[in-house]
Parts: C-alpha cells; structure tokens; sequence
C-alpha cells in the first residue's frame, strides 16, 4: 500500500506476497520501487495475510532481503490486529487462548509477545494427551516433543474446577497438522462452555437457535485471513488458511447435520486480514500515524509548523484479486480516503487465458514498479520511477 508523501498526495498500500517476495524470493524491481518511496518521502504500508512470526522477526528478513530499512510502524500482519484484543473491558490478557498454525510454537510466542499471558497449541493437548488424534504419532516425537509445554491443567470432564477451559481459539497462520488441528477445535466448539472433553447437551436442540450448537458459552473462534491460494515455489497456487477454514466448515457441516433440522448449523467465526474491513480500517489508522510521523519529520527539519495536507488516496497494490483487489473495492473509508485498486501479474493473478479477474481492479498491471509508476502519474508526481 502507498501512502502520500510530505509534499504530495500519494499513499500506496502494498501486498507481499506475489507483489514484493514470491515464497521468501524478491521479486525483480520490488527493491527499487520500495528505495525510490523512501527516498522520496512517499509512505508506504505493508499489508500482508502472511504471518506466523512477530512483526519485527518479519521486518528484520524483509529488510534483509530486500535491501531496504523497513520498520514495525508501516507493516501489519494478518494476525496484528489480534494485538488489540489484550486491552479494554473484554480483554483477552489473562484468558486461556488455543493458538492455532505456524512452525513449532512461534504462533505462541507472538501472541505472548502481544500480551497474552496463558497460551496453549494444539501440540501441548497432543504432547498430554496423545490419544486425541492418534494420527499424529509420526510427528510425536521429532516435532511435538520440540515446542510442546505442559498443560497447566489436564482434561478432566469428571472436575470441571480443575480441567481445561478454553476461552478463544485463533488461527494465527496456516495450519501445518491439519487432521490435529481441525480435530480439536471441533471438540472445542462442541464443547460446553469450551471445557476440553466434555459436549455440550444443547448440541441438537432444535428448539434452540443454530440448532443449539454454539449457545452454550462456547469461546469466539478467529481466522487470520481467508486467503484460498497463495502463490508459492510450485508454478500454482497452492492451498492458504482459507483451505483450512473451509475443510473445517466441511466438517462442521457433517458433523452437525441432521435431516430433522430446520438448516445446516452455522460455525460461528470471526474472519479479518483482507478482504476484511476491519483489517482495513487498522491499517489505515496505522497508515495515518505513520503519515504523520513522517510529516512531523519532514517539517520539523525544514523548520514548519503547518499540519499535513489532507490524504485523500491510498493506492493498494496487491496480485491477489479475491483478497487484495476486494478489500480496497469495498473498503468505504470513514476518513474519506479514495482506497484505489492496482492488481499485479506477480502472484496469484494470471491472465495468460484472457479471462478477467473477479474483482475489478482500477487497473491491471507488470509488477510493482509499474504500479509505482502508475500511481505517480495519477497524483501527479513531478519526479517518475525510471
């Protein structure tokens, strides 16, 4: 995403994957597009559906990779948002939270990074108590063993007092033990009031909204993203936490059924990152505040004291026409921000076929650097990208 600069209007809002890196590979011109915003006091934000590392672990490879300083105030993950979720009346600080997806437990440690203070995996229910999902045993030893904590309390429906209670579940990043993961939270979710190995007796209950299932305190369940595909090494796309989230559903589905219900019972859930307004509305109030930072700098060099010119576009650039393309369309900023749309041929969108994508975007574009350059001359920019 790009933002305006401190004597212009332009602000561009950037995708990741398959705009700048394509499976943790630059993409070509990705480095001078990004060199030529800094050095020309442009602000840009990083908006990505990809995660599974704190945010500074993230900025840290990115740099490195690209050659470009970048910093934690113009970057948002999939799951930072969830940050938010450790302050104000419903915090979720002290609660116990499943925290879903990811290598080993990294997952873990950003959410403790963010505050969070009792965090359990799916892997520290496997490591305690195996016979829940006897399919994993081949990774029991060689990579549950390596990151699996102890639970600080067992299962034991027999004592609810002294069993373990769940009371979020976040998917933070693409599963990698799918057959585990999807096990336990459909145990969570069917649970009562998110007690581990109990079921809840509204399950069913047609007198009952959904059927009864989910009315018995069961915890929020969240999704980072729904991205479906994502462009990876293989020459097609592959399968991203929205595979995920919608073999989970499959399974609800079959699972819930019966002939006597009014309709299906719905898996309540919370999905954000893109194409969600609330992914969104975070990165561009993070946007602004990264805006004006630079604008405070900028003025206090050349010894200023008017405010910045109002903002008025933000450019996202994105190769995903599901996530990136949809989420800037619809996104009606409460700012009064014109969110404009420019879809590459880097990632996820091919058009070798002709076809057109889904989304609509303002307009379809090479790469990243002739987004830049298409973005510039729509602001009217005096200086071009060459």
């Amino acid at each position: 995403m790009i933002a305006t600069a401190a004597t212009s209007n332009p602000v561009r809002a950037y995708s990741i994957d398959g705009v700048l890196v394509r499976s943790s590979k630059p993409i070509p011109t990705a480095s001078t597009s990004l060199q030529f915003l800094q050095q020309n006091d442009i602000p840009f934000m990083l908006l990505t559906n990809g995660g599974g590392k704190h945010e500074s672990e993230r900025v840290r490879d990115l740099s490195s990779k690209l050659a470009v300083p970048l910093h934690e105030s113009n970057f948002v993950q999939s799951h930072t948002p969830f940050a938010e979720l450790v302050h104000g009346d419903n915090s979720l600080r002290d609660k116990c939270v499943m925290v879903v997806g990811g290598e080993y437990g990294r997952c873990r440690d950003v959410a403790e990074r963010y505050g969070f203070t009792d965090v359990v995996t799916p892997g520290d229910i496997y490591a305690a108590h195996p016979e829940i999902w006897p399919f994993s045993k081949p990774f029991q030893r060689d990579y549950y063993a390596s990151f699996a904590r102890p639970l600080a309390r067992p299962i034991n429906p027999a004592s609810l007092a002294d069993s373990l209670k769940i009371d979020a579940v976040f998917v933070y990043n693409d599963p990698r033990d799918w057959g585990l993961d999807m096990q336990v939270i459909l145990d969570v979710m069917l649970s009562h009031r998110g007690y581990l190995g109990t079921y809840s007796r509204k399950n069913g209950d047609t007198s009952l909204p959904n059927s009864g299932y989910l009315q018995d305190g069961q915890p929020t369940l969240y999704f980072s993203n729904a991205d479906l595909l994502w462009a990876a090494d293989y020459h097609l796309s592959r399968l991203g936490q929205g595979g995920f989230q919608a073999s989970l559903e499959g399974l609800w589905r079959a699972v819930t059924y019966h002939k006597n219900h009014k309709s299906a019972p719905e898996l309540y859930k919370k999905v954000i990152g893109k194409p969600y307004r609330e992914t969104y509305e975070f990165a561009e109030k993070q946007l602004m505040r990264h805006r004006e930072s630079m604008f405070g700098n900028y003025h206090h060099q050349q010894q200023q004291q008017s405010p910045p010119p109002k903002l008025r576009k933000v450019y996202m650039v994105g190769d995903n026409p599901e996530s990136d393309i949809r989420g800037a369309n619809n996104y009606d900023s409460p700012h009064g921000i014109e969110w404009l749309s420019l879809l590459t041929r880097t990632g996820v969108y091919r058009d070798e076929d002709g076809r057109r994508p889904t989304w609509e975007p303002t307009a379809i574009v090479d790469d990243v650097k002739a987004a830049v350059q298409w973005a510039l001359k729509d602001s009217d920019w005096h200086q071009p990208l060459r």
